[in-house]
């Protein structure tokens, strides 16, 4: 089999096109992490969904601000609201698949928290009724998404798209966005702690 002709090269060279114009994300992700900070280090907290990968993306952050990015910090409130699948199974039993995440938001969420959904397509039913529930009660809402335009890009506050043609590479992708917007917090939270010593 030829270079050309093999998958696995083809899959790197998808992801190599598609990060370069993924670098012009950096200020979205610097942003999120950020403000991020000044949520959490102010006693709001993170609610993250997905589903299938995405679901694992979204639980990917959420570990990396409850236990640690790169060096030993306080831990911060994030959930991951697939992961409490006693309550995503009851909601889905009693008030169908599409309320799993809304109604959890409705739970958990509060004035000035961030909500962050991923979803390849945009188009999640699931997710789309997170963020209006999102909304509703206040909270920031922010995509992980593939191509725009989608309808989870028009539903929320703040959109990262990503343009790459194959689910694989998109979600390759949200696990950079995830690190990169961990990397963001972790660094103005040292900012903030520098300041606090002058």
């Amino acid at each position: 089999m030829s270079v050309e002709a093999n998958p696995l090269v083809a899959h790197c060279d998808e992801l190599s096109d598609a990060i370069a114009e993924f670098r012009r994300s950096v200020a979205v992700t610097q942003r999120w992490g950020e403000r991020l900070a000044t949520v959490l280090g102010g006693g709001g907290r993170l609610l993250a969904a997905g589903n299938g990968g995405s679901a694992a993306q979204a639980q990917h952050l959420t570990a990396e601000l409850v236990g640690r990015y790169r060096a030993d910090r306080p831990p911060f409130s994030a959930l991951a609201l697939h992961a409490d699948t006693s309550s995503t199974t009851a909601i889905a039993n009693d008030y169908g698949v599409d309320e799993v995440f809304a109604r959890q938001v409705r739970a958990h969420g509060r004035p000035g928290d961030v909500l962050v959904l991923l979803s390849t397509s945009g188009a999640s039913a699931n997710l789309l009724s997170a963020a209006d529930a999102g909304r509703a009660a206040g909270c920031e809402v922010w995509a992980l998404t593939g191509p725009a335009p989608n309808p989870l890009l028009a539903g929320s506050d703040e959109a990262l798209c990503v343009a790459a043609g194959s689910t694989a590479t998109v979600q390759e992708l949200h696990l950079v966005a995830v690190h990169m917007v961990c990397e963001a917090f972790d660094a103005a939270l040292d900012n903030a702690d520098g300041r606090a010593d002058d």
